[in-house]
């Protein structure tokens, strides 16, 4: 047993590794268009399934509240997937229309979806992208080595940051790890 903890511990460093060569500019670039959009008064909309909801949810905790730095809030929203709102859907047979519903009540063009996508497959998520890429939004991928579903969708102009990982427990790790670094770096770029 103590040999497989060891295992998963060196999975995740060669991981990180790996990412740490293929992510920098990707993240930056992230964050700058980030901060470009926030600054042009437009906000970050966000979504995730499933165990990147939970992703999701902090990012939007780290931009509304603040990361490391006492800040203003920027203008974020999180896609809702709790309560009535997911309860009507399900009820309806629209839970994958979901996130798309909610995206075409709120977005504006010059607004930016953030989508985390572990497997690039999800069909709550899929339907999200499309649906940013028809109203002229930004989009930023968080996904990993199964994205060709996720990337049929991105334009030239949109940003993926791709976690060089087929487990879905390290996926979301690395999403983690970059959705702080992202962060990070946006207070950098808005207030170093």
């Amino acid at each position: 047993m103590l040999q497989k903890i060891q295992d998963k511990f060196s999975e995740s460093i060669q991981i990180q590794i790996a990412a740490s060569e293929l992510l920098p500019p990707v993240i930056h670039l992230a964050a700058n268009r980030i901060v470009k959009c926030l600054l042009n008064g437009n906000k970050i909309i966000v979504c995730g399934y499933g165990r990147s909801y939970g992703n999701a949810q902090l990012l939007v905790s780290h931009l509304s509240h603040r990361y490391e730095l006492a800040r203003p809030s920027f203008a974020s929203v999180l896609l809702s997937f709790e309560g009535i709102n997911a309860t009507m859907s399900s009820q309806d047979d629209e839970i994958n229309l979901l996130y798309k519903k909610q995206l075409q009540a709120i977005a504006k063009e010059g607004d930016i979806l953030v989508a985390f996508s572990p497997f690039g497959n999800e069909e709550i998520i899929l339907n999200a992208i499309y649906s940013a890429v028809n109203e002229n939004l930004g989009i930023i991928a968080f996904t990993s080595s199964h994205n060709d579903h996720t990337k049929g969708l991105l334009t030239k102009t949109d940003t993926e940051i791709v976690i060089p990982s087929s487990n879905e427990m390290r996926i979301i790790e690395g999403h983690l790890f970059s959705l702080n670094l992202l962060c990070e770096t946006i207070d950098s770029l808005l207030f170093s």
